[in-house]
């Protein structure tokens, strides 16, 4: 598979450059752990990594992933909770922050993202994140209330004033049935 036809492979390219060991570290989206192993393996055993979802199948899932990476010294806090709730366990700033919305790849498809949550989440993180911080959003909206969600992200995001941050969004021009929508966000002060 190429570098362009997986995303998050892409996003991940994307972040490496930014992240340093010793960063701190948010997956807002825990899913099935991918992007909560890419985050400890990036800022290492000098940095730490909190990993958020509602769903216990996601918590269990990830930790199958730390044990089978072989990650059990990394400063990884797993929080049962929704991302929402950011602000009430992260104290200081952060460096980067990733976030996948929809729904659990095998999980549940019932159980999404939503525009109010999600919208509190990037608030937060944009509140926490330090200068020079990125943010990355996939949007995956080919389930029901995907595109809803979609459009109040993006609205959101574009209310905000480009002096506070810089957003971008990439998207495949090309591919049919709601292609991933990936959006960069760098502060700026």
């Amino acid at each position: 598979m190429s570098l362009l036809t997986r995303v998050t492979n892409f996003v991940q390219i994307i972040l490496k450059e930014k992240i340093k060991q010793g960063n701190i570290a948010i997956d807002a989206t825990m899913g099935n752990g991918n992007d909560t192993v890419f985050l400890a393996r990036s800022v290492g055993i000098s940095g730490k990594v909190y990993s958020f979802d509602v769903q216990e199948i996601a918590l269990r899932n990830t930790k199958e992933k730390i044990t089978e990476h072989h990650l059990k010294g990394y400063d990884i806090q797993l929080i049962n909770d929704g991302h929402e709730n950011i602000n009430q366990y992260i104290e200081g700033l952060v460096d980067v922050v990733m976030f996948n919305l929809g729904y659990l790849p095998k999980g549940d498809p019932a159980i999404i993202t939503r525009p109010k949550t999600t919208i509190k989440a990037i608030s937060h993180m944009i509140q926490l994140l330090k200068p020079g911080g990125i943010i990355s959003i996939i949007i995956y909206y080919g389930h029901e209330g995907g595109k809803e969600e979609k459009e109040a992200v993006l609205d959101f995001l574009k209310g905000i004033p480009k002096e506070e941050i810089t957003v971008i969004e990439s998207n495949y021009t090309n591919h049919m049935n709601n292609p991933p929508i990936i959006v960069f966000i760098e502060k700026n002060k």
